[in-house]
């Protein structure tokens, strides 16, 4: 398997506008943007390392994990040190017995040894699966039958589900298994928001691909800016948009302490340098809640992306910061797929992202993929001929702007009238007091929200009667003092299991 053959070939692009560009420029057919040997790009894992994610000027600071106490004691580093920290944790792997196209199962904490470790694994040459730390021991031994690893890194946080970056002591445990069977360099599990997770392969050539397209989508960071991070470093938009571009553009890349408005605060105000702030609309509507919200004039812009952002979140968040809050539009099997950085089109999503191809059949939107993302059991009819179905609606207006219209499955039929789920739930994230809502069709229409003090769910009802039709509006109310369930990268959870044990449990 070639791409496991470490240092056959270095990685480069010579023109990543000719590579990437959209059609109406030219550039690489989609079912030949793969590796590129001797045409325009290669990659193989040291050169995905060692020539786009680590190089750069030495003394360059590349990684700051703030501290909710303030400048002084947070952990940095800077080029030089990140890449030997990355040398000494490669021989550390070999010597536990890891060889070049083996798989390694990372479950760490986020933090310098979840980073480091990451990219000592892809510059030996292994295929890295990344296994989210709050994973329990039954989630976390179904990921590894299915992912078989050669060796098992682990690095348990602690400190509570607000903390964002940790210190942690690894530990390594050899398991018996073969050489990895496919020629991904990156192996993760899609969210499982909306049911059991997939298993998705990216190979060395797909995230150089994506860190390219990022460079080239405008307002996002350059040299000498910062990426202050809140979404989780292993799942796709943290990892990529964050970490991956963040090191191959000089750009450098901040974590909180805590998600939690103080610290988030705290993080960006901690450097003078311009600022981009990367999230989930979680962690917007946290923002958005601060009262006498200080002055920020690093921040430049905020990036949200996962899901769609509630009616009004955006105008609230720029009364209150100043700065445009930007959407992100992608999926762990191919990255980014559109984004508008300053949100100026809203409520599309943006124009496909350089290297991207899109279109609508039947109302859903189809992305171009070269190859299959998915590894062993796929769903039928997801992948086929270079085109992947999101399984979101969607539609595209004559600019080529993307707007998501919600997931395919909100059209439902309600005693033969047709009823749009992503209409009720939008209205009813839209009422007064209703912090988060989440509308499903289960047992019939039925919504389940979070509420501010004082607010009732009878109020709630009482309201939507005057403002949906009796057939669109939620049979069953749920309230959830403790919020909606999500996912470990912040995302809302739609399962309707998952949803009604939160309703059981009182919320």
């Amino acid at each position: 398997m070639g791409a496991f053959r470490a240092g056959y070939f270095r990685f480069w692009l010579r023109d990543v506008n000719t590579c990437l560009h959209r059609e109406n420029g030219g550039g690489v057919p989609m079912g030949e943007r793969r590796i590129m040997r001797g045409n325009t790009w290669e990659a193989d894992n040291a050169g995905l390392v060692d020539d786009l994610v680590l190089a750069g000027p030495g003394g360059e600071p590349c990684l700051r994990f703030c501290s909710a106490a303030g400048a002084g004691h947070e952990s940095t580093m800077d080029r030089t040190e990140l890449g030997a920290a990355v040398a000494g944790r490669q021989a550390e792997l070999a010597a536990a017995g890891l060889a070049p196209g083996d798989v390694l199962a990372l479950k760490i904490a986020p933090g310098t040894g979840y980073v480091v470790t990451l990219l000592a694994g892809w510059r030996l040459g292994a295929q890295v699966v990344l296994l989210d730390h709050r994973l329990t021991e039954h989630e976390t031994s179904r990921a590894l039958d299915r992912t078989k690893p050669r060796l098992l890194v682990t690095g348990t946080g602690s400190g509570g589900a607000l903390r964002a970056w940790h210190d942690v002591a690894l530990r390594y445990e050899a398991r018996a298994a073969g050489p990895a069977a496919t020629d991904h360099v990156l192996i993760q599990l899609s969210s499982g928001s909306t049911g059991p997770s997939k298993v998705i392969g990216r190979t060395a050539g797909s995230l150089a691909a994506e860190i390219a397209r990022y460079q080239l989508i405008p307002g996002m960071p350059a040299r000498g800016e910062r990426i202050v991070v809140l979404n989780s470093l292993i799942h796709a938009f943290g990892l990529v948009g964050g970490l991956l571009h963040g090191l191959s553009s000089g750009v450098e890349i901040v974590v909180p302490e805590l998600l939690t408005p103080e610290s988030i605060l705290t993080a960006l105000a901690g450097a003078g340098n311009p600022a981009t702030l990367l999230g989930v609309p979680f962690h917007i509507e946290l923002l958005s809640a601060v009262s006498g919200a200080p002055a920020l004039p690093q921040l430049r812009r905020v990036i949200t992306g996962g899901e769609i952002i509630r009616p009004g979140l955006a105008a609230r968040f720029q009364e209150r910061y100043g700065v445009p809050l930007g959407e992100c539009y992608g999926m762990t099997e191919v990255g980014v797929i559109a984004m508008d950085a300053d949100g100026a089109h809203r409520p599309a999503a943006g124009r496909p992202a350089p290297g991207v191809e899109a279109r609508i059949e039947d109302g859903e939107l189809l992305v171009s993929a070269p190859e299959c993302p998915y590894v062993g059991e796929v769903a039928e009819g997801r992948w086929a001929g270079g085109w992947l179905r999101t399984r979101d609606a969607a539609r595209i207006d004559s600019e080529g702007r993307v707007t998501i219209l919600g997931r395919l499955d909100s059209q439902i039929s309600v005693g033969g009238l047709k009823v749009d789920l992503t209409e009720v739930e939008g209205t009813l994230s839209g009422l007064p007091g209703v912090s988060e809502a989440i509308v499903v069709h289960d047992r019939g229409i039925e919504a389940y929200v979070a509420l501010e003090p004082g607010l009732t769910g009878q109020a709630v009802e009482a309201e939507l009667a005057g403002l949906l039709a009796p057939f669109k509006r939620p049979r069953r109310l749920h309230v959830l003092a403790a919020g909606l369930p999500r996912t470990s990268s912040g995302k809302r959870i739609r399962d309707h299991a998952a949803l009604r044990a939160a309703a059981a449990e009182g919320g």
